[in-house]
C-alpha cells in the first residue's frame, strides 16, 4: 500500500489579535489594587475626558459597547415611533437595531462600489416629512465624505449621528472623525484601533444631549430620589477596569494608526497588481486609508466564501463583508424592506472579505497571505 502523504501544517494567522502591552496590564492591575472595578471609578471619567480631547468634542460618555452607544444616541435625540432614520444598507446590523428598538423606521441607502461607503447621491431621494436623522457610518477604510451629508442635514433640519466605530484616530480633511454631527458613536471591541474588550463611547458638543446620554446608560436614576427613575434607560455602563485598559491604549493611538496604515500599504503593494482584485488605495482626495481592516473585492467569478475556504487550508483566517440589511433574515421576517433592491451591497457581500490585519502582523506573514491570495485569484 502506498503511504498517505501528510498534509503540511501551516501557522494559524487569525483575522485579528488584540495587542495588549505590559503597560496595559500594569494599568489594569493598578485599578484592581485600588479597588476601583465598577463604573464609578476615576479611570472612567479620565477615559471620557481624554477621548473628548482626542476627537475635539466637549463631552463623552463611556458605555458597554458600540451598539449600546447607537441605541442611546437614537433615544437621546427623542426619535420615536413613526419617525424615519436613514442608515447605510451595507453596515453592521447595530445601525438598524438601534432604530427599530425605538419603534422608528430604518430607511436604507445603498453603498458605492468604489469606496464601500453609503451612496450620498441617493440620500435626498429617501428623505420624507418623517425623516428625523441620518446615521453616517464610516465603513472599513475611508471615512464617508461627511461634509456632503452635513449639508443635507442642515437643508432638511435633521439630526446627524456619526458612527465612527471603525475609524478611531482617522482624520477627514485634517479634522478628527467623530467630531462631526450632533452625536458621534464609537466601539472599543477587540478588533478596533483601541480596545477595552467590549466598550463604546458617545460624544457630543450639546450639554443637554450629554446629560441625557449619561442618564440613559445608567437606568435613568432619579435626581431627587435615586430609585424613582424618570425614564426607561439601560444598564449600559462600562467598568473602571475596562476604562483603565482604554486609557492606556489611548496614549498610543497615533502609533496604532500608523501601524494600521503600514500594514495596509504592504498588502496594497502586493495585491494591487492583481487585475481581478479591488483593494482600496492608501489615500483619497479627503483622507488617508486607515486600513482598519484590509478588505478586498474579487472581480472574477470566485466568491468570497470560496476564497475564504481555500485560504483557511493555509491557516489564514478571514471574515466576510457585511451582509446587507435588506437581506437580513430577522428584518425580512419583520416585514421590512420588501421588494427593495440594493445591487452594490449585494455584490460586495458576495465578493468581499477582509484579511488578517492584527497590529502584530509581520512582513513575512503579509507576504505569505498575499502570495496565496494571488495564487487563488488569477
Amino acid at each position: 500500500m502506498k503511504k498517505k502523504l501528510k498534509s503540511k501544517k501551516y501557522e494559524f494567522i487569525p483575522v485579528n489579535k488584540p495587542l495588549i502591552e505590559k503597560k496595559d496590564i500594569t494599568e489594569i492591575l493598578r485599578s484592581l489594587k485600588r479597588g476601583w472595578i465598577s463604573s464609578d471609578g476615576p479611570e472612567v471619567k479620565s477615559f471620557e475626558k481624554n477621548f473628548s480631547k482626542l476627537i475635539n468634542r466637549k463631552y463623552s460618555t463611556a458605555v458597554s459597547n458600540g451598539t449600546a452607544a447607537l441605541e442611546i444616541a437614537i433615544k437621546a435625540l427623542d426619535i420615536k415611533k413613526g419617525d424615519e432614520v436613514i442608515i447605510p444598507n451595507f453596515t453592521i446590523i447595530s445601525n438598524a437595531l438601534a432604530v427599530i428598538r425605538q419603534n422608528a423606521k430604518p430607511v436604507l441607502i445603498d453603498c458605492e462600489k468604489e469606496n464601500w461607503n453609503m451612496k450620498i447621491d441617493d440620500i435626498e431621494k429617501k428623505i420624507t416629512k418623517k425623516t428625523r436623522a441620518i446615521i453616517a457610518t464610516h465603513i472599513y477604510n475611508f471615512p464617508v465624505d461627511i461634509d456632503k451629508i452635513i449639508k443635507i442635514c442642515k437643508k432638511y433640519k435633521i439630526f446627524l449621528i456619526e458612527d465612527a466605530a471603525e475609524v478611531i484616530g482617522q482624520k477627514y480633511k485634517n479634522k478628527m472623525c467623530g467630531s462631526f454631527g450632533d452625536i458621534s458613536t464609537f466601539s472599543f471591541y477587540a478588533n478596533k484601533q483601541i480596545t477595552t474588550g467590549e466598550g463604546g463611547m458617545i460624544s457630543t458638543n450639546n450639554p443637554k444631549i450629554y446629560q441625557k446620554c449619561k442618564s440613559l446608560r445608567n437606568l435613568c436614576f432619579g435626581v431627587k430620589d435615586r430609585f424613582n427613575h424618570d425614564d426607561l434607560g439601560w444598564n449600559y455602563r462600562i467598568s473602571n477596569i475596562q476604562a483603565a485598559l482604554g486609557l492606556s491604549q489611548l496614549k498610543r493611538i497615533k502609533k496604532i494608526v500608523k501601524r494600521r496604515e503600514y500594514i495596509g500599504k504592504q498588502y496594497y503593494k502586493k495585491l494591487c497588481i492583481n487585475k481581478n482584485i479591488q483593494i482600496l488605495k492608501p489615500v483619497c482626495s479627503f483622507a488617508k486609508n486607515i486600513y482598519w481592516v484590509v478588505g478586498l473585492v474579487i472581480k472574477n467569478n470566485i466568491s468570497a466564501k470560496t476564497l475564504a475556504k481555500r485560504l483557511n487550508k493555509y491557516g489564514i483566517q478571514t471574515r466576510p463583508f457585511f451582509w446587507p440589511m435588506h437581506k437580513q433574515t430577522i428584518l425580512r421576517k419583520m416585514g421590512l424592506f420588501k421588494g427593495e433592491k440594493y445591487p452594490n451591497s449585494e455584490y460586495l457581500s458576495k465578493y468581499g472579505l477582509y484579511l488578517p490585519s492584527s497590529l502584530s502582523l509581520n512582513s513575512k506573514q503579509i507576504s505569505f497571505i498575499s502570495k496565496k491570495v494571488n495564487e487563488i485569484i488569477k
